[in-house]
């Protein structure tokens, strides 16, 4: 008997995920997945998957994928009335900041962040009257009110090339504490912080490290900048999402570890079933709220649309460009 052409297609995409999604789970998701690509062409849209998601919908479902600089990038170049970001509400945000024309949906509206909700637009202007003719760098786990406040947005892949492109000898870098220390240890640029954290990668500890080289001999660990400086310096390796990916993919170390979120090595291990990976990871619940289930329904349904306040819309969207600008 001959396969389906569909047969042939779910046969593929596993072949993506095989090491990762044990096969009796496979017929579950391969139904979501068959719904999912029959709506996008429907609704003329894209699915945009941050690198946190997990491997059914990184892999199998998004059209673009890769960490926050990456999205904010190529949501610019988006072909689709419809876009679905599979990532938190300030990711859909800047999909929208950046397409306003297009429909943008967040498939669970309490997909949040803990960066995010740490700082408020008021607190910005707060710091502006504190440190006064100080640029202010706003990384783009934010909301689009407080981007608007800002002069600057940065990345964890981009920021000190953000700060060292502003030319002065001071910025304030919010609101996450520890990226912007991490990023302080390797320029002259004095920076001012902000006591902002990611429930994520402020659980890692130096310790946790050092477990992981007595446990597992010749492990190579790599840590995202969002992490305490403390643990970033026992690791071997620091970069954002995509420098990691990069990392991996170039030297190839036989046993890795990522100190970042969970799902983040399963879409990394997907790609290189030759190497051992270690998983000391931690789930973000927010990335979480994303799944298959709720993606079909936003492209069912068309919810939920992200509308952005038109009086912060230009200002939070100069933000991200300039961001953009720096090489």
């Amino acid at each position: 008997m001959h396969e389906t052409r569909q047969e042939t297609r779910d046969e593929a995409l596993y072949e993506k995920v095989r090491n990762v999604i044990p096969a009796f789970e496979w017929p579950v998701y391969a139904q979501e997945i068959d719904a999912i690509m029959t709506l996008k062409k429907q609704r003329n849209a894209v699915i945009l998957a941050h690198n946190y998601q997990t491997p059914e919908i990184y892999h199998c479902v998004s059209d673009l994928v890769g960490d926050s600089l990456a999205l904010a990038r190529e949501a610019m170049a988006v072909d689709a009335d419809v876009i679905v970001l599979a990532g938190v509400h300030f990711m859909a945000e800047t999909a929208k900041l950046m397409n306003p024309g297009k429909t943008v949906l967040i498939p669970d509206l309490g997909a949040g962040c803990s960066l995010a909700e740490s700082i408020t637009p008021e607190d910005v202007r707060e710091l502006r009257r504190r440190y006064p003719g100080v640029p202010v760098i706003t990384y783009v786990n934010t909301s689009a009110a407080v981007k608007a406040e800002s002069d600057i947005c940065c990345t964890s892949g981009n920021a000190k090339a953000v700060v060292e492109s502003l030319g002065v000898p001071r910025v304030i870098m919010i609101p996450d504490e520890y990226l912007a220390k991490n990023i302080a240890a390797e320029t002259d640029v004095e920076i001012i912080t902000w006591k902002g954290h990611c429930e994520v990668h402020e659980r890692f500890a130096p310790q946790d490290v050092r477990e992981l080289r007595d446990s597992y001999p010749g492990v190579t660990v790599l840590a995202h900048p969002e992490c305490p400086p403390e643990v970033v310096e026992e690791a071997d390796f620091s970069g954002s999402t995509a420098m990691m990916q990069a990392f991996v993919a170039r030297e190839k170390p036989a046993r890795v570890a990522l100190l970042t979120e969970c799902s983040m090595s399963d879409n990394v291990a997907a790609h290189h079933p030759e190497l051992e990976f270690i998983r000391p990871c931690n789930l973000c619940p927010h990335m979480k709220k994303i799944t298959l289930g709720n993606i079909r329904q936003a492209l069912e349904t068309m919810t939920h649309e992200v509308i952005i306040d038109p009086s912060v819309t230009e200002r939070a969207r100069l933000s991200v460009e300039r961001m953009l600008a720096v090489k």
